[in-house]
């Protein structure tokens, strides 16, 4: 006679997301919750739980694109090698007990730190590979600026410039240190898009009319170029940075992800 209990089914563990079919287990959601607040107590500022969540959520989400794309590329640290990071540091924070005394009060089991320092090596190996990628050379541009707060007194440093006064000597009445010096700088790099917009338009000697932005009102000068100059280690950061962020966009862009907390 047929059994008509029904076998038991292997049920996955419950997921706070799913990024292109892969889960971001509730717990370590919840765990990643439970060290975003122990990290903000203990600079003693508030706890939002909706910006908690949007924060963890888009931290972990980014860690699972990098380290999917890790895999895509034919990364994939073995047990071994994810044995040997994690003696590591064991070995750099004082040993087994130290680790685990660590792990516990930052919410790590065994297991789920295990999974932590594997996606880690894969982040890492995905960024490295990122930055890599990104050239130690750009276009750039050397100019400086004039800044006043107040538009007529910006017309009457105009009207100067219109008389033949030089902008370098207007610019050290108005900056006595730097001149207004802009220094050099790749495209993106300013704060101000519409004074960095306007100083790429410009030859060498030419200078801008009045740009209005929310520091107040700018003319800016070009004093040279270069099609190909290396960067300083700030630009070369920033680009780095600026990489970073646009291929993590266009990721998210491509994939399917699912919420699944409320």
């Amino acid at each position: 006679m047929p059994n008509d209990t029904p076998l038991p089914t292997i049920t996955s563990a419950p997921a706070a997301a799913m990024v292109n079919g892969e889960g971001i287990s509730l717990s370590e959601y919840e765990s990643e919750l439970l060290r975003y607040k122990a990290a903000l107590d203990q600079l003693g500022q508030p706890y939002d739980a909706e910006i908690a969540k949007q924060d963890v959520l888009n931290d972990l989400i980014a860690q699972t694109l990098f380290s999917q794309s890790a895999s895509e590329q034919g990364f994939n640290p073995t047990d071994a090698e994810v044995q040997q990071k994690m003696d590591q540091y064991a070995e750099g924070i004082g040993g087994l007990d130290a680790l685990q005394s660590w792990m516990s009060t930052n919410f790590y089991d065994q297991d789920s730190f295990r999974v932590a320092v594997s996606r880690d090596m894969a982040v890492i190996w995905m960024r490295n590979m990122l930055l890599d990628q990104v050239s130690d050379t750009a276009e750039q541009i050397h100019a400086r600026q004039i800044l006043v707060e107040n538009e007529n007194e910006a017309i009457g440093i105009q009207r100067q410039l219109e008389a033949g006064t030089e902008f370098k000597t207007l610019a050290f009445q108005y900056d006595p240190e730097t001149g207004g010096d802009l220094g050099w700088f790749p495209r993106g790099y300013l704060f101000q898009p519409d004074v960095e917009n306007a100083a790429f338009s410009l030859q060498p000697g030419q200078y801008s009319g009045i740009i209005s932005t929310n520091y107040g009102f700018h003319l800016v000068e070009l004093i040279e170029s270069d099609p190909q100059r290396p960067l300083s280690q700030e630009a070369l950061i920033f680009m780095q940075r600026n990489s970073l962020e646009a291929w993590l966009d266009m990721r998210l862009t491509q994939s399917t992800i699912e919420i699944l907390v409320p």
